[in-house]
């Protein structure tokens, strides 16, 4: 069996992580969802909007989440 698919003690512990991770998300987003508003919202993200077609691209919210992204896991990673 490949070493993909085999369960070990590594798998449970970044399964853990990621619940971990997304129960803080669910948090944040269910107590300061007033306050997110913004989020999708900024300047450069494209946005059009006709009488029956919408079409949205959040370019510079994607961006800003990708770099946030990026330093957390540098952080997670040089710690475990």
């Amino acid at each position: 069996m490949s070493e993909l698919c085999m369960m070990n003690p590594q798998t449970g512990k970044w399964i853990i992580v990621a619940g971990i991770i997304i129960v803080i998300i669910g948090v944040l987003i269910y107590f300061f969802y007033d306050k997110l508003n913004w989020l999708g919202k900024l300047p450069g993200d494209i946005r059009i909007e006709k009488e029956n077609f919408r079409f949205y691209f959040p370019v510079v919210t994607m961006i800003i989440i990708s770099i946030v992204l990026t330093i957390l896991i540098n952080i997670f990673k040089k710690f475990f």
